[in-house]
């Protein structure tokens, strides 16, 4: 079985604003949703199973909804994993390729005792 697309239909792009920090212009974002109701609380357990594998990942930043920055040590690749709303969310960064993307949700499956919808939301700059 084939499972869902992971093609990257658009990046986001990088901007450096004189102010300081970075900035993303667009958004490219796969929602993974589960079959059964989740708790934003259980989804959370879920990740930060997945990503405790073969990831380098944190949760730095101090927001009201869990955001990690993943890096796959197998393919390379990095992303944001968000869990919002009962669902999980992908974000693609400007290097992200669809590898990193796939091997996540393999790896989701793999651990938890439900099926997964997977949509593709873009928002060109």
């Amino acid at each position: 079985m084939a499972g869902p697309s992971f093609d990257i239909p658009a990046r986001p792009r990088r901007r450096y604003p004189y102010s300081g920090g970075v900035e993303y212009e667009g958004e490219t974002v796969f929602t993974l949703t589960p079959s059964e109701d989740h708790t934003d609380e259980s989804l959370t357990q879920l990740v930060e199973v997945v990503v405790g594998g073969s990831y380098t990942y944190g949760d730095w930043f101090d927001l009201p909804m869990p955001l990690f920055l993943v890096r796959d040590d197998e393919t390379g690749d990095v992303f944001r994993v968000a869990v919002r709303d009962g669902t999980v969310e992908l974000h693609v960064l400007p290097a992200t390729e669809s590898a990193g993307l796939r091997r996540f949700y393999d790896r989701l499956v793999e651990e938890s005792d439900t099926s997964w919808s997977v949509e593709c939301r873009v928002d060109a700059p």
